[in-house]
């Protein structure tokens, strides 16, 4: 954003309030004035150091109203999971063929998926799909012999979420087209699955500051302690 957009995305914006959820997204819904649909994104700082296996935050979280993002899948299946891959919406379904793809670096999907015997042809990418938070994973149910419920899930509005360095996540958590109370119940159930996904290592405040924004518009400061009462 230049220095003019970020004044006038500002203006009447108090930068040192902490709003409620539902005045953020108020102001959030009216400031949108581009072309496209935003994508209202929110980043919360934990008190964790993720860098201690104790302390990691990962997960996945079913947004109530889903995201408004069309969500491209690749399944990794054979045989009849692969027809009920295909059946379930899948973008693309494959095996060998789909790894050779991969490998030449075409990769026009945003989440993969995998039944249990594939991982032995998956685990050779990676290096490719590592760095881009694409390698399938049991505990995010991306690996799993019921692949027609995971495609389901990952095109209905699941959301993946994982602490980064300084233990901070965010995630897109709907469009500025959305209802308030269609962005609120998103926000909340958010919060609520990161506030579950406390680990054990994690000492003192754990979710320390919360923001939402849209796209093109400004960052609004939450209050934590109403945000997660109302968990």
């Amino acid at each position: 954003m230049t220095g003019k957009r970020i004044k006038k995305a500002y203006e009447g914006i108090d930068r040192t309030k902490f709003y409620s959820l539902q005045d953020a997204v108020k102001e959030l819904k009216s400031r949108a004035k581009t072309k496209f649909d935003e994508t209202v994104e929110i980043a919360m700082n934990l008190g964790i150091d993720p860098k201690h296996a104790d302390q990691n935050v990962r997960g996945v979280v079913s947004l109530p109203h889903g995201t408004g993002k069309t969500v491209r899948v690749a399944v990794f299946a054979k045989g009849d999971k692969a027809e009920a891959a295909k059946k379930a919406g899948a973008d693309i379904v494959g095996a060998d063929d789909l790894a050779e793809q991969i490998q030449a670096g075409k990769m026009d999907f945003d989440r993969v998926i995998a039944t249990p015997d594939m991982m032995v042809t998956v685990g050779k990418l990676g290096k490719v799909l590592g760095p881009r938070g694409l390698m399938p994973n049991p505990k995010l149910g991306t690996v799993t012999n019921d692949v027609a419920e995971a495609v389901k899930a990952a095109k209905g509005g699941q959301v993946e979420f994982r602490a980064e360095k300084a233990g901070l996540v965010h995630a897109g958590v709907g469009k500025v087209s959305f209802s308030e109370a269609d962005l609120v119940a998103n926000v909340k159930a958010f919060v609520s699955a990161i506030n579950k996904a406390k680990p054990a290592g994690a000492k003192g405040t754990y979710i320390k500051k919360v923001s939402l924004a849209s796209t093109m518009g400004p960052g609004m400061k939450l209050d934590v302690a109403v945000l997660v009462a109302a968990d």
